[in-house]
């Protein structure tokens, strides 16, 4: 084998373990800092009704957890079947796709420390939003509206290319053509 070939892909591997890692911290990111204002509305809401409660831990290590399951959702590239569809459908195809399996997830998580704690099903299923089905579906909402910006930009990015949409977004000195 050459040299050449062997340096080419080496380079090849490291630079997408490097892509996959810079988009696991921008998917991490994005959770956390959306975890994060739930567990500090939460945090808000029980310390108006005087109880202490801040478990900022929930909110990092669901964060790193669900931004793998969002990664490996990406790769999978499951809304393939969407490309010739207007992008809105499958910026909300994703977003729809990721809040059931968010809430798929935090259910098995519960079913899991139940089952190490040797509880019985019914005790280790969660009370999401500790309101039933009601508590379950708002925060299936909530989290569907909270993921579409993300894919909007995600696949807004992929379109126009990641380049193009950070000029437009952040000025990085990259022309941008406009329509004006």
């Amino acid at each position: 084998m050459d040299r050449a070939a062997d340096n080419s892909d080496g380079r090849r591997l490291i630079e997408r373990i490097y892509d996959e890692a810079r988009r696991l911290v921008v998917m991490f990111l994005y959770l956390w800092v959306l975890f994060g204002l739930f567990v500090l509305n939460e945090t808000i809401i029980l310390r108006h009704r005087g109880i202490s409660f801040s478990p900022q831990g929930f909110a990092v290590l669901n964060a790193l957890v669900l931004a793998k399951v969002m990664l490996v959702v990406e790769d999978l590239n499951i809304a393939r079947w969407l490309p010739r569809r207007p992008l809105i459908y499958r910026i909300l195809f994703e977003s729809l796709l990721l809040a059931f399996l968010f809430i798929c997830f935090h259910i098995l998580e519960h079913l899991v420390a139940g089952s190490i704690k040797r509880e019985d099903i019914a005790a280790s299923v969660p009370a999401i939003a500790r309101g039933g089905l009601t508590g379950l579906v708002c925060v299936a909402v909530i989290l569907f509206v909270s993921l579409i910006p993300f894919f909007a930009f995600r696949n807004l990015g992929r379109e126009i290319g990641p380049k193009q949409l950070s000029a437009m977004l952040f000025g990085s000195g990259i022309e941008v053509s406009s329509n004006r």
